[in-house]
This record gives C-alpha cells, structure tokens and sequence, in this order.
C-alpha cells in the first residue's frame, strides 16, 4: 500500500512563495485519511453484519424444519438410549438335547395411545376395558384425557386382542411391532429356563434379555449376533423332564409334602437329565418375587435343587464309610463298635434302633447306624473329613450352570471339631442342596472321579481328579446296594435295575433357630443299575408325611424311597436301559406232556 505524505513538498513549497501556512495543508491531509479508514470500517462492519445474518436465518431454518418434521412424524416413547444404539430384538433359542424347542421368540404386537390424537377417549377406555379387563377404566381415562401426549397400555397383546382393539377404530390408539419370548412348554422345566422380560424399549422394538435361570446366565450368548441365531443346546431331555414333573408332584401329593425336588444325573458326564423343583411356575407368565419378610422357599421362584440349602442327613454315611476305606482305617468287614449312647461332653449320640453291641462297616450303612458312622469320623479326623468332603464339591456352591446355583452356598460350622466331624458323617451340622449330593453320588457311581454337575449338553466323559480308589467306589456301590436290597430303602427296590441308594431324614430347621419336632427333609439318592452305573437320581420332600399302620410316618424309607422307585420304574426304560432279567431256577420249572 502506497502510503501519501501529510506535507507534500510538491504543495508545501509554492504555498511558502505566496505566504500561505503549509500546516493547513497537512490538516487537510489528515482529515482526507480519516475519511478513507472510516469508509474502509464501514465497508468491514457491513460485511460482517450479513455473514451473521446469513447465519442466523440458517439456523432458524434448521431448527424451524427439525420442529416441523417432528410434529408430523409417528410419537415414540421417550427412553434413555446409548449413544443412538439400535435395539437388539433377536435372541437365539433354546433347545433340549435332541434338539426340541424349550424356549423361543414369538412375533406379537404392543398396544399404546396417542392422546392428543384420539377421537373419542370415554368410548375408547370402555373398549378396551372389555378386552383387557385388568386395565384400570378411571385411570385410563385420566390419562386419555390429560396432558399425557403418550402412554404405553399393553407391551404384547395376541391376534385377536389386537383385531379387537383395531376394531376400535380410535385413530390415537396404535400398534408396534414385538418380539417376545415364548416358553411352548408352558411349566416345564421352568426353574432352568428361569423367564425372559423386556428390556429397553421402543414403540417399534423391544430389547428381550434374561432375567432368571439359563436365560440370564446365558444372556450375552443368546443375544450375540455373532452366534448367527445358533441355539443354545442343554443337557435336559425332554421326554423325560416331563415324566419327572410328572411323577414328583403325584409322589408330592401322595406324601402330602410342602415342596419337592428331584435331579437325575450322568455320573459320567454330569449332565443333569432332568431336574424339578415344586411348585413351579410358567416362565411366559413368571410371577413376581417375594416381598421382604417373606419365606423364600414359600415362593414358586424358589429352586429347590440349586437353593434348598438343608441337611441331608444319613445320605452323608457313605461318603464317611468311602473315606475310612480309601484312607486304609477299614475294610466293609471291619468290626465298629456301636455301643451307645455315644457321649462327647454334654451332648449325645444314639441310634434310631438298638442294633447290638457291635457291627461291620457295612452292616453301618446297612443299617444306618449314626454311632457306627460317628466311630468311623472319629478315626478319620476333622481336618482329613474336611479334605475328603471339600475334594466332592461339598463346601462351596455347585458350578451349575444356572444364576440360582451360586446362591447355594453350603452352611458350614465354623469350628469344624471333632464333634462336628462325627455328626457330619451323618448330615447334621452341615447343610447343602440336593445337587451337591448328586454330584457327592456320582463320584462313587463312576469309579471314583469327582464330576461337576452341568446343564449343557457334553461331547463325552468330564470325569474331574480322582477322590477315591475304584475299588473304594465299587465297595460303596456294594454298601448302596445292600441298604435298598436288605436295609432301610426296601421300598426303593426297583426290579431290574439293580437299584443302590441310601436314605436320609434331618429335623426341619426353624427359620430363627432349633428344630421342628414334626417336620423333616426326607431324601433318598440312588445310583442305577449298581452292575453298570449310569445315572444318580436324588430326590427330596419338604415336610413329607403319611399314614401307614395306623402311624403317622415321615423317614424317608417310607416316603422319598418309594417315590424315587416309581421314577426310576418309569425314566429307566425311556434312558434306553433295559431291565436284567434273573434266571429261574430250574426247580421252580414244572414239565408237562402234550
């Protein structure tokens, strides 16, 4: 930029010759300068006015057509949302061993209402009112005709509700696709399914996700798109699911117990088969949790195999017989004395009946003596029991593959002394759930291997470290056996099948402390056939009590024992196990002539 002189010599000197002041020369200048800059800042200022002008009216624009699409487009329901993520709506199914469905999605629709747009609001809650009759008419109608511009009334409806309320014709009340889960088996097999609910939603989706059983274990699986839909396969087998629902809650009622539970097992592959607890529930309408205060074992939701946390009483004899072997202390001939009562200080051990003075190791199974078995903990030692009973799984919740399971924590003494070892060994002072000794169970059956119980289906054998010798396990099969065959679980005598098992009757703790006098957990677990052993069925009642010989009768030789036979009787030939036949004298064979 070319810069002019304020006193030009040009201008100054000819001023001077006529006697003129050059200083009015250079004000002029100055003044002539301030009139450029001005103008030059006026021309800046302009400018700048319009850019922001133009981008006001931009914004307005923007905003102005933002509002106006919103006015004209569909409502949805305000809900909290992550960063503008889609709903996922699409969950994989479920599918028993063979491949039948357990649980899977179903196509639906949900209801909600546009208040603002609605024609008739009285008329419309009256209808839908009659086609929903648990909805509330007076506050529907509070809400039709409100300040509410949205409101959900049914998250699924079926076919017919859906054409019924169409028929309304009410053009604020509308429809949004749905995905739901559906159980087609209705009850069965409820407490492993658990239930599915609705997540985050949307008027046109809804995110399905677990909230109980296999369901919530396995949400993030099930819901994983990189799966591609592939089902999740368990261990259970439906045929005979059913037939076990079947049969406990005949036996249940027959027994006039409070609950029940059951759980058969591959003592080979811990797959568990079949597992009930009762009373149930349907998960396509799972019913709502227990208030606070409230017994949970009271509620259907209550998962007696995985959360029944009691003592199992004398079904934990052999496992103090097994160690006592496997430890070299005794052999099944091995004389015990059993004199009683057996004192340890102010408290007292006695047998249920006088059996002598003396008996073998296996006569104590036999027989179910407590002293016999307390004799035996006595040489074992705590600390050893303790070992023994920690290498079965028996002190820390089962890896059941199902939410409810890891609350199944074992109640445990806290001063595990040579007391508590010897009324352990006949389970008092210790409390697990059925699947434990299921497991506990498998271990003997299978030749001596721990095997962890599991809901999904296997390839093979998962047989876990070994916690016996063979011939430690096939002596306690031999105990087993001879306890149903000649002993106290006659009534489990299955013929054909070669039925071991033991029973075992504990006092029904209070809820704040003691025992009741009149209330017992009665539990029978068996291993079938003893000759080739492939499954453990256990099986518990809750309060079990009936009336035979004129006697009200509660042990679980007379009431879980002979629900367990009947099961057996029934399942055995559906496991695809045929019954031995024994040969027939040749005595007993009458010949005849034609």
């Amino acid at each position: 930029m070319i810069r002019t002189p304020l006193r030009p010599l040009a201008r100054v000197l000819p001023a001077r010759a006529r006697g003129e002041n050059p200083d009015l020369i250079e004000r002029e200048n100055i003044a002539h300068r301030h009139r450029d800059m001005e103008a030059r800042a006026r021309v800046r200022a302009e400018g700048r006015l319009l850019v922001l002008a133009a981008f006001f009216v931009c914004a307005y624009l923007a905003v102005g057509g933002r509002m106006a699409f919103m006015a004209t487009s569909e409502a949805s329901e305000p809900v909290a949302a992550i960063g503008g993520s889609a709903i996922a709506n699409q969950r994989a199914d479920i599918v028993d061993r063979a491949g039948r469905i357990l649980a899977t999605n179903f196509e639906t629709h949900s209801l909600y209402a546009q208040p603002p747009q609605m024609v008739d609001p009285v008329s419309a809650a009256d209808k839908l009112v009659a086609i929903f009759p648990d909805l509330d008419r007076e506050k529907l109608l509070e809400n039709f005709t409100g300040k509410r511009k949205f409101l959900w009334i049914k998250r699924k409806i079926s076919p017919e509700q859906m054409q019924a309320v169409h028929d309304i014709g009410d053009p604020g009340l509308m429809f949004g696709p749905r995905e739901m889960r559906l159980y087609p088996n209705g009850r069965l097999a409820s407490h492993v399914l658990g239930g599915a609910s609705f997540g985050k939603e949307g008027v046109n989706a809804a995110e399905v996700i677990g909230v109980a059983g296999v369901e919530k274990q396995f949400d993030e699986l099930l819901r994983d798109p990189a799966n591609a839909g592939k089902p999740l396969t368990l261990s259970l087998d439906l045929s005979i699911q059913d037939a076990t629902e079947e049969l406990l809650y005949g036996g249940m009622k027959l027994m006039n117990a409070k609950g029940a539970t059951s759980i058969l097992m591959d003592v080979h592959t811990g797959e568990v088969i079949s597992v009930a607890s009762l009373p149930d529930f349907d998960p396509n309408e799972r019913p709502r949790p227990p208030t606070s205060g409230f017994d949970p074992s009271q509620s259907p939701l209550f998962n007696r195999s995985v959360q029944g946390v009691y003592e199992l009483g004398s079904t934990f004899k052999i496992f103090a017989a097994a160690q006592a072997m496997e430890l070299g202390l005794v052999n099944p001939d091995s004389i015990i004395d059993i004199r009683g009562p057996l004192r340890w200080g102010k408290f007292t051990i006695r047998d249920f009946h006088n059996y002598g003075k003396e008996l073998s190791v296996a006569k104590i199974i036999e027989k179910s003596s407590n002293i016999g078995t307390a004799r035996l903990a006595q040489q074992i030692g705590a600390e050893r029991q303790r070992a023994f009973l920690d290498d079965l799984g028996m002190l820390k919740a089962t890896p059941f593959e199902i939410v409810e399971a890891s609350g199944g924590q074992p109640l445990l003494p806290k001063n595990w002394s040579e007391l508590s070892a010897m009324t352990i060994s006949y389970g008092h002072g210790i409390s697990t759930t059925p699947m434990h000794l299921a497991a506990g169970y498998a271990a003997i059956a299978n030749g001596g291997h721990y095997v962890a119980p599991t809901i999904l289906k296997q390839n093979g054998p998962q047989l876990g470290p070994r916690v016996m010798r063979r011939e430690v396990a096939d002596a306690s099969l031999a105990m087993l056996r001879a306890v149903v065959s000649e002993g106290t679980a006659s009534f489990a005598e299955v013929k054909g099948y070669e039925v071991g098992g033991k029973t075992g009757t504990a006092d029904k703790p209070k809820p704040r402390g003691g025992y009741y006098e009149d209330k017992v957990i009665a539990t029978f677990a068996s291993v079938f056939p003893v000759s080739d052993p492939k499954y453990v069925l256990v099986v518990t009642l809750d309060e079990p009590e009936i009336v035979a010989h004129n006697e009200a009768r509660r042990t679980a030789g007379w009431t879980a024992a002979p629900v367990a036979a009947e099961m057996i009787a029934r399942l055995a030939p559906l496991l695809g196990l045929r019954p031995q036949i024994e040969p027939t004298r040749i005595s007993s064979v009458t010949l005849t002539s034609n």
